[in-house]
């Protein structure tokens, strides 16, 4: 079984994280059966945050009782010191336990430093003086965010993306991170489901000194990656090749379904809908050409140009172009 060290806080988890994301959509029995496989599996890293609804409570529910035997990273949003307190508190009811092992700034606009004027980094080392957290780190989509983070020496831990669609920067980081001894956890491993190929994506990220923390929301999900434990997949010349392939198709301005660019004023669902051309060429396509995805395609008729998207978009993308030729794309494909 491949463990992996994250960083200087010497921590050491199995290869296989648990992202907590996906199951905020399934009902807590579901949820808890799902956390309770992957415990059981082996794994023992479960990410969540105080964003991500009732995530965190069906940690507490699925697996207080083993608190002792995992770890558990969760993130706050806030901007504010009473906010942070506020989302601490809540945090730690809703995982029933008395303190979370990683607690990282939520994908700010800023790194938080001492001395900055939000009070923000301080609140993190005084939660850590009393118990509260073990370790603090930093989530972010935006590279320049990321390796300021790493250089200033204040965090722990750094989450960013990385997939085998990596640009070489993004290489560089996750090397940053290993001169630095921070350790790094690696979200969207399988860019927002545009990757279909799960052995190609673990084969890639075992490369390299980091911990993927894989969306699940479904039983066999987790059984195909608690199948790599015993079998890990090897990176062979077909798989290499197949890997080129992918980023010959992907790489390059493409949405990755992060979902910073929400809420549209004219509810257009822009996390799918701006990727929404390459979903039909790697995805069974009956349900996307459906009446529902006809109906909510057609929102971006409304698109108000008002440009709020693109200015959230941390990968600098011109959101609303890469809308409109979605639409027409599906439009062409949908005959």
């Amino acid at each position: 079984m491949k463990t992996i060290r994250l960083g200087r806080t010497s921590i050491t988890v199995n290869f296989n994280g648990f992202g907590a994301l996906p199951v905020q959509r399934v009902n807590m029995e579901e949820a808890a059966a799902i956390l309770r496989r992957a415990y059981e599996g082996g794994i023992n890293f479960f990410d969540t945050a105080r964003g991500y609804s009732d995530s965190e409570e069906k940690i507490g529910y699925a697996l207080a009782d083993v608190r002792g035997e995992i770890i558990i990273a969760t993130k706050t949003p806030s901007t504010t010191v009473e906010g942070f307190w506020d989302d601490l508190r809540t945090s730690l009811r809703l995982l029933k336990t008395d303190h979370v092992d990683i607690l990282q700034f939520h994908n700010p606009d800023f790194v938080p430093k001492p001395g900055d004027g939000t009070g923000l980094y301080e609140a993190m080392l005084e939660a850590r003086e009393q118990g509260l957290i073990r370790f603090i780190g930093f989530t972010n989509h935006r590279l320049h965010l990321a390796e300021e983070a790493v250089l200033s020496g204040l965090y722990d831990t750094l989450q960013f993306p990385f997939s085998y669609l990596a640009s070489e920067k993004d290489v560089a980081l996750v090397r940053l991170c290993e001169e630095h001894d921070v350790g790094f956890i690696c979200m969207k491993a399988l860019s927002g489901g545009l990757i279909t190929r799960s052995d190609a994506a673990y084969a890639y990220l075992a490369q390299y000194p980091v911990l993927p923390i894989w969306g699940i929301q479904r039983l066999t999900e987790l059984e195909e990656f608690l199948g790599y434990q015993d079998a890990p997949p090897a990176m062979t010349e077909e798989m290499s090749a197949f890997i080129e392939q992918e980023r010959t198709e992907l790489v390059g301005d493409f949405c990755r379904g992060c979902g910073y660019c929400m809420p549209c004023p004219v509810g257009i669902q822009i996390n799918n809908a701006a990727r929404m051309a390459l979903m039909l060429r790697r995805s069974p396509t009956a349900g996307l050409l459906g009446e529902y995805w006809q109906k909510e395609m057609a929102r971006i008729d409304e698109c108000l140009n008002c440009g709020q998207c693109a200015a959230r978009c941390p990968y600098g993308l011109d959101t609303p172009a890469l809308l409109r030729r979605n639409l027409e794309d599906y439009r062409t494909f949908g005959g």
